[in-house]
């Protein structure tokens, strides 16, 4: 009787667990709409838009998982990341990644921002001069060209549209992950950052299967 129940048990727990696997994320919940539909940059793709900032230290515990999942991503699914601007004490390191971006250094320096600030200590986010400051001595640029970028007008522009960009996601915090311009999850709404991740992996499925297409190979 003992066996029997022993085998029982382990069978209900082994539904309970299959359940638990295959049940599908639900919308309000693990993920919502955006509050306006954001333009993605090639309509062909499914784009996925992780909106961060340096700061946050959830976005920087995000970095693993997300380059794990970045490594399998399927060649019809495209990837972008775009710093939060709720705010004006968030700007310092928006305006820090886009001018990156406009030097060629996001892939180079990315990363090592982000250990300056949450393992070094060595950097305040919110510091303007300290970030250009960062940048400069990182970049191995002449200074005139790196202040000349920071303060461009690209700069400005894009700082612009990461602003519209966070009021249009609808976002409450970071990290979040916008699909295909039209829905919207976080580890807050998932229960965790690899749980976003799997949202977003569910998310894609079923607009790839509206479309009645297929998973690209990479």
């Amino acid at each position: 009787m003992k066996k029997f129940l022993s085998a029982l048990m382990f069978v209900l727990g082994a539904m309970s667990l299959s359940n638990a696997v295959l049940a599908a994320p639900t919308a309000g919940q693990e993920f919502d709409a955006v509050t306006k539909t954001i333009p993605t940059d090639d309509p062909k793709k499914i784009e996925v838009m992780e909106i961060f900032w340096y700061g946050c230290s959830h976005c920087y515990q995000m970095e693993k998982p997300l380059h794990a999942w970045l490594k399998s991503m399927p060649a019809d699914v495209s990837f972008k990341r775009m710093p939060g601007l709720p705010n004006a004490s968030w700007a310092p390191m928006a305006q820090t990644y886009f001018a990156m971006e406009s030097l060629g250094l996001v892939d180079k320096l990315h990363g090592k921002l982000f250990h300056a600030i949450h393992k070094q200590k060595s950097l305040n986010p919110t510091d303007k001069k300290a970030a250009l400051n960062w940048l400069t001595n990182n970049s191995g640029l002449d200074r005139a060209k790196v202040e000349e970028t920071f303060n461009s007008f690209t700069v400005s522009t894009n700082l612009k549209r990461a602003a519209q960009i966070f009021r249009s996601s609808g976002a409450t915090g970071v990290p979040s992950l916008v699909i295909d311009g039209k829905y919207i999850t976080s580890g807050t709404m998932a229960g965790g950052n690899v749980q976003a991740l799997k949202v977003v992996d569910y998310i894609i499925q079923n607009i790839r299967s509206s479309k009645g297409e297929k998973p690209a190979n990479k």
